[in-house]
């Protein structure tokens, strides 16, 4: 009986991973059970090296093994550009294109009115200290184009209005997009960003 309850544990912990639900954690935690010796322990030994390695850089809130990260750590990503990014995830996409490479700053989430979260909640404070002790040029706002995106990617080009140059994302129509398909709001980005061919 104890093993059931175990294996219950189980699915319920991978049932509160995001993306897997109730029957999506049971089946996940099945496979693994058949194939013990090639997941299910190896994992449980990653799981608990990672449980007792990882942590928040200390400079730019990336997640790491290391009090600061090999991304701050990298000379060659001190070129003057610091993309600001709503939390971990949004880092780890752009770091998957390739395509930047200057350094980061993790926010922590957005200013939100509605959830009492304001700039001393997240990393705005830290990210003001940054620009001031670092030899920045360029502040790039990759915050998520939603309410609180915007209203966190104003506030923070005021706070640093002067200080740097301050850019953000393009928006509007994605690669592949159809006019169709999309709503009004990226319809006028696309509109309002437009560029010259």
């Amino acid at each position: 009986m104890s093993s059931n309850n175990d294996i219950d544990a189980l699915i319920e912990m991978m049932a509160k991973l995001p993306g897997l639900g109730p029957r999506s954690a049971r089946r996940a935690v099945l496979h693994m059970i058949r194939k013990r010796a090639l997941l299910l322990a190896p994992l449980s030994e990653v799981m608990a090296t990672v449980a007792a390695t990882a942590r928040e850089c200390l400079n730019c809130g990336n997640v790491g093994t290391s009090d600061i990260c090999d991304i701050c750590e990298s000379e060659t990503r001190a070129n003057g550009q610091l993309c600001v990014v709503e939390d971990v995830a949004d880092l780890w996409a752009l770091e998957r294109s390739g395509i930047f490479k200057g350094r980061y700053h993790v926010l922590g989430g957005t200013l939100s009115a509605l959830e009492s979260v304001g700039p001393d909640e997240l990393r705005i404070p830290k990210l003001l200290a940054r620009i001031d002790n670092e030899a920045i040029s360029e502040v790039i706002l990759a915050l998520n184009a939603t309410v609180d995106g915007m209203t966190t990617a104003h506030y923070i080009a005021d706070q640093l209005d002067g200080r740097v140059t301050v850019t953000s994302l393009a928006q509007g129509v994605p690669v592949g997009g159809e006019l169709d398909y999309l709503d009004d709001g990226t319809i006028s980005a696309a509109l309002t960003a437009r560029k010259p061919m």
